[in-house]
């Protein structure tokens, strides 16, 4: 007869373990000696070191008494069956090491991969990390709404950075993040925006989805609005010249007479 802590020692675990089985009943538990202690014979040898190989194997203790019991046809099927959820749990713990890795820039929170090297290649070109917040959290809201359209919104975006003029417009902006809402270079900054707005319609195209919702169109709008007095300065401008909105440019003149 053997005690605790040498049944531990033969089985390779721990006194704490031999202990945990005990209470959840995985192991039976003795009746003490005259001295109090209690001792094990070699079958709790046994059944402890089958108890480990199992747990240590992956089976969730609260199968390892099935499998215990189990006759061979059937302790191999369930075998099978705990193999199959392990292999399961592994693809999915391998997929979550993928995001967690792609996360790892910061941008890819909630981003599909098109958006990120777009933000990429914004950066590339030196644009202002506060601008690049501000396009990323607008692309979030907009991934979000439109999946299915959001890759072929951003190479259309791909296609609007091989001007000069709109990488142009990306420093400019870059350079308003520290401006006042007095400064005379916003005229230039409307001036630029508005060049291109206007080659943009005379093309026929259009930088967004058509189906945004018009609250989130109103929600991205109004954080850009917020972002800086220099934005709010440079609306204006554009109103004045026959302009609206930010998110979904529009000219005055072609918008429906509300009256």
């Amino acid at each position: 007869m053997i005690t605790i802590g040498q049944l531990a020692s033969y089985a390779g675990v721990t006194i704490k373990a031999v202990r945990h089985y005990h209470r959840i009943g995985l192991l039976p538990e003795p009746p003490r000696d005259r001295s109090g202690y209690r001792t094990y014979d070699a079958a709790a040898v046994v059944t402890l070191i089958r108890i480990h190989a199992l747990a240590d194997a992956g089976v969730p203790l609260a199968r390892v008494q099935q499998l215990l019991d189990a006759e061979p046809d059937e302790f191999a099927a369930e075998v099978r069956r705990i193999d199959a959820q392990l292999r399961a749990e592994v693809r999915r713990l391998q997929r979550n090491r993928t995001r967690i890795a792609a996360l790892a820039a910061g941008d890819s929170l909630a981003l599909p991969p098109s958006v990120v090297d777009y933000l990429d290649r914004l950066r590339r070109i030196g644009v202002d990390e506060r601008i690049l917040q501000l396009e990323r959290d607008a692309w979030i809201m907009v991934a979000a709404q439109v999946p299915d359209e959001i890759d072929a919104v951003i190479g259309r975006k791909h296609a609007e950075l091989d001007d000069p003029d709109m990488v142009r417009l990306y420093l400019l902006l870059s350079q308003a993040v520290d401006w006042t809402a007095e400064e005379p270079r916003i005229v230039e900054l409307a001036d630029a925006l508005e060049t291109l707005m206007n080659r943009s319609i005379a093309a026929g195209r259009s930088e967004n989805p058509d189906d945004l919702d018009d609250t989130l169109i109103d929600l991205v709008d109004a954080t850009t609005l917020a972002s800086s007095p220099v934005a709010g300065r440079l609306l204006d401008i554009l109103h004045e010249r026959g302009w609206r909105g930010w998110t979904r440019v529009q000219r005055l003149h072609d918008l429906p007479d509300e009256t």
